[in-house]
């Protein structure tokens, strides 16, 4: 006998129902505390999905509602659902999946998915066989409801249907669904297509013995009327660009020519899918060589999609000129995450032209994240980086009628197109960058706010080239006008300009310096003008001004511009506010920069940060040990706070002492060391560095307890966490000496492994925007353990010299390199055997000096005579003839060997 619902039951559950739909807050509240009640009772899950599946006399949305709520049972507590209740709910499912409204297919089709990635494919070996079986209905509804959950169940299990478990169901239901590519429902032939998509980049043995069918089957609804077909193959050919492109090779012309239609398609959706085949075929090897004869079509298309729409402008508030005074709404303020603090060297390499900013940070967030604009303009930029110059003649004919174009929307997007070939073309734009520039600058008061801000970022994309050249002639007018875009009246161009600025920033560097004053007072004055996201942006642009700057900001007058506004801020945000962590990070930056000026303002600062961390750490302990009761912390606050209380280390150096000595810091460190998320070892590895340059004294009675933890951290999986152990190791060795014996074995064999590592991780650095090899930094450390424990160390010295040597070469003079180097030349005195077979990398090491200390250089001196007068003239003739020759001037001219 079937499950019937009691007369008042029902009625209590659909007066629940229609309550939740009530916009009333405190109704809500009571319908989710009688929730909480009836979900004691197991059958009022069978309640539920009677209302859903039988009771056709209530309206779709409150039938939909009671499947909505099943779903979050099914999600939250299927496991403990009584037998005989799972079973009524999966056999309504599989009877009711055809009715009438589509709503209500829908919503079975997600509860079916749900039951299913709950464990339940195995435990429901009907269901699959079923589905496929109700595909054959005559009804419509049937195989359109069908359909609708298979493609639910394809995209949340896809890899569990590719898997023996299930005994491959697969074989069967692919060539089924390739059989519904021809139905004459638009509906059936879109869901038969997603179906199969959902199997291409795992590349499923089933639907790769099937390849050419399916790709026969695409082409015949190339054409197709309906635009969810249409979208839907555009998918699968871009999917199959990455992971089948052998099938698509002989087709290659006329697929290019179909998606070259495609992306000017009327339906924007359409367009937009197709417009990913550029982006996913740029990065293919063949790109240059099936796409040059299409260049001529393809440019303009894009160039074309490039445009705001007129549902955009509408979006954008675009003829809206003035909206500072308007508050943002919160859910305009993207989370930001920090980055934590990683130890850097100075290194050789100037930066690549154009910067590393993400492309199209333009300015549209307001619009669904990804829209034809963007993509087309992300594959301009792509595309510009595989063709460089060749670009230039389909786009420079262009350029000229748009940059110059009467309608503010056309120059809106040609400035937009400048920007987003700038990395790419950046050789060939060169010559007519000096009439160009003019241009933009001009642009930046252009009377529509949309061209003001293009006109920042495209801008902020040239700033390489605008620092290269006399400040007179660009920068000057260009960090002017930028300056004023600062103080907009549009919050939008508020925010270009001080993106653009910090950019600017960052490549100007001390070239800023005589404009300081000009510029803080500027940034000061946004302060008490901007709303809440952009005073986020704001901190980011002085946090940068210091970075690049650096000590020249410590100045009387500038301190007394940027400080108190800061510290107001400081003291508004209370410890659990988010926006604490740009001011942090800002004030970090500035904290370093202003060095001994900081002083004034430092104790508060670093009470604060010492309460963060003690606060985090203490809701973590809690979290742990209660789960049920208490909430799990917001790490960050406590990253953010580590690495501010590292830039007060840094830049306060021994000054830092006394709040140290006051403060229970060391403490929270050892904690910090070992937590469990990389990043807070990360931020407190780089501060215990920083700490052991400031105060040894303090760091000195940890050492013993600290040293086995830095040893389990060097592990280059976390790349980060490794190197700012190291880096931490490193310093600990100066500051202990002799001392270090005990510990060298602790982290040698770790560190000589992570040198000989093949080709370590290039990481980019945040702090300079260059490359540096991550070796160096072990490099410098096993050199400075070395420096200090020369016995302990120099029997390794075969192990690791030639990895050793070629990491520092491209290191530039300063202290690190220069105490590393001092103990390569004590471990060589030590064991000479050792370095005998790599000599020539540790002659080409040496030849990278530019002006070693006079005592440095006569350790080179001695180390390569010495090996000059062991094997003699002729063999050193012999040996230095492998020299490439400007090693052999250098070492002649400085070392006369």
């Amino acid at each position: 006998m079937d499950w019937q619902p009691d007369e008042q039951g029902l009625q209590q559950v659909l007066q629940l129902l229609k309550d939740s739909q009530s916009p009333n807050t405190a109704t809500q509240r009571i319908v989710q505390d009688k929730l909480k009640q009836l979900n004691q009772f197991p059958d009022f899950n069978n309640y539920l999905i009677f209302v859903l599946t039988r009771l056709k006399s209530e309206d779709e949305p409150t039938r939909s509602l009671s499947g909505l709520i099943l779903k979050n049972n099914v999600k939250a507590h299927y496991q403990s659902f009584p037998p005989p209740v799972a079973d009524f709910i999966k056999q309504e499912c599989l009877n009711n999946i055809g009715d009438a409204s589509s709503l209500i297919r829908a919503t079975i089709g997600i509860l079916i998915t749900t039951i299913a990635s709950k464990g339940e494919l195995q435990m429901w070996p009907e269901l699959l066989p079923q589905l496929c079986n109700l595909l054959n209905s005559e009804d419509y509804n049937t195989c359109e409801g069908a359909f609708g959950a298979l493609q639910k169940i394809c995209e949340d299990s896809s890899e569990l249907l590719d898997s023996d478990a299930l005994n491959r169901p697969l074989n069967v239901m692919i060539p089924k669904f390739l059989q519904f590519f021809k139905h004459c429902s638009p509906k059936i032939r879109s869901h038969a297509i997603a179906c199969v998509n959902q199997f291409i980049m795992d590349r499923a043995q089933a639907l790769m013995d099937n390849i050419d069918t399916f790709i026969e089957h695409l082409f015949a609804l190339a054409v197709d009327d309906d635009p969810e077909v249409r979208k839907n193959v555009c998918r699968a050919l871009v999917m199959l660009l990455e992971v089948r492109i052998d099938r698509l090779i002989p087709h290659m012309h006329s697929i290019i020519q179909y998606m070259l239609q495609r992306t000017q398609d009327h339906d924007e959706n359409v367009a937009l899918e197709a417009c990913e085949f550029w982006l996913t075929l740029a990065e293919q090897p063949i790109c240059k060589e099936v796409l040059a004869s299409h260049l001529v079509q393809l440019i303009p298309i894009l160039v074309n999609g490039m445009k705001y729409s007129e549902i955009d402008i509408i979006l954008l508030k675009g003829d809206v000129e003035e909206d500072e005074a308007v508050p943002d709404s919160e859910q305009d303020i993207k989370p930001r995450f920090h980055k934590s603090r990683t130890v850097t060297l100075p290194h050789e390499a100037e930066r690549p032209d154009g910067s590393e900013d993400a492309e199209d940070d333009d300015d549209d967030d307001a619009l669904s994240d990804w829209n034809l604009r963007k993509c087309s303009a992300a594959a301009l930029d792509v595309l510009a980086n595989v063709f460089r110059e060749e670009l230039l003649p389909h786009l420079l004919p262009l350029l000229k009628g748009l940059l110059f174009h009467p309608e503010w929307v056309v120059k809106e997007s040609g400035i937009l197109v400048l920007g987003a070939i700038a990395e790419g073309c950046m050789q060939g734009m060169v010559p007519y960058l000096p009439e160009l520039i003019p241009h933009l600058i001009q642009c930046l008061s252009d009377k529509k706010a949309l061209v003001r801000s293009i006109a920042c970022w495209t801008l902020s994309r040239y700033a390489h080239w605008v620092v290269s050249q006399p400040p007179d002639m660009h920068l000057k007018p260009l960090m002017t006008e930028l300056l004023k875009r600062i103080l907009d009246g549009n919050k939008r161009v508020q925010e270009a300009a001080c993106s653009a600025f910090a950019t600017l920033e960052e490549e100007a560097c001390t070239e800023l310096v005589p404009y300081l004053s000009y510029i803080l007072d500027t940034l000061v004055f946004a302060f008490g003008k901007y709303q809440h996201k952009n005073l986020l942006i704001l901190y980011d642009a002085i946090g940068t001004l210091a970075d690049s700057v650096g000590h020249h900001l410590n100045q009387p007058e500038y301190i007394q511009k940027l400080m108190p506004p800061l510290i107001q801020k400081w003291n508004e945000l209370k410890d659990e506010d988010k926006d604490l962590f740009p001011l942090l990070e800002c004030l970090s930056s500035v904290a370093t920069a202003l060095q001994s000026g900081f002083l004034p303002y430092c104790e508060p600062v670093y009470q604060r940060c010492v309460t963060l961390v003690q606060k985090t750490l203490a809701q973590a302990m809690m979290y742990t040990q209660h789960p049920e009761q208490y909430e799990a912390p917001d790490k960050d606050f406590m990253i953010v706070a580590l690495d501010l209380l590292s830039g007060l280390a840094e830049g306060l150096g021994g000054h830092v002492e006394q709040l140290v000595a006051r403060s229970n810091i060391m403490t929270l460190l050892f904690q910090c060391m070992q937590d469990s998320m990389p990043e807070v070892r990360q931020s407190s590895f780089a501060l215990l560095g920083d700490l052991t340059k400031a105060c040894f004294i303090h760091v000195k009675p940890c050492i013993a307890e600290f040293m086995p933890i830095l040893g389990t951290n060097l592990n280059p999986e976390f790349i980060s966490v490794c190197n700012n152990a190291t880096w931490a190791i490193g310093e600990i060795c100066m500051q202990m000496g002799a001392e270090m014996q005990p510990y060298v074995q602790m982290v040698l064999n770790n560190l000589v492994e992570i040198i000989n590592r093949p080709n370590t991780p290039k990481t980019l650095l945040e702090n300079t925007g260059r490359l540096t090899s991550p070796s160096a930094i072990p490099a410098i450390t096993i050199g400075r353990l070395g420096y200090v424990c020369p016995q302990e160390v120099a029997p390794m010295l075969q192990q690791f010299i030639r990895p050793w040597c070629t990491s520092l070469r491209n290191i530039r003079d300063n202290e690190e390199k220069d105490s590393a180097f001092r103990g390569i030349c004590m471990m060589i005195g030590v064991n000479p055997g050792g370095v005998v077979q790599d000599f020539i990398f540790f002659c080409d090491a040496v030849a990278s000096w530019v002006s070693p200390k006079d005592d440095l250089r006569d350790m080179f001196y001695k180390i390569l005579h010495g090996f000059k007068d062991q094997v003699g003239e002729e063999n050193w003739q012999q040996f230095s003839e492998q020299f490439p020759p400007l090693l052999k001037e250098r070492l002649a001219a400085f070392y006369g060997v």
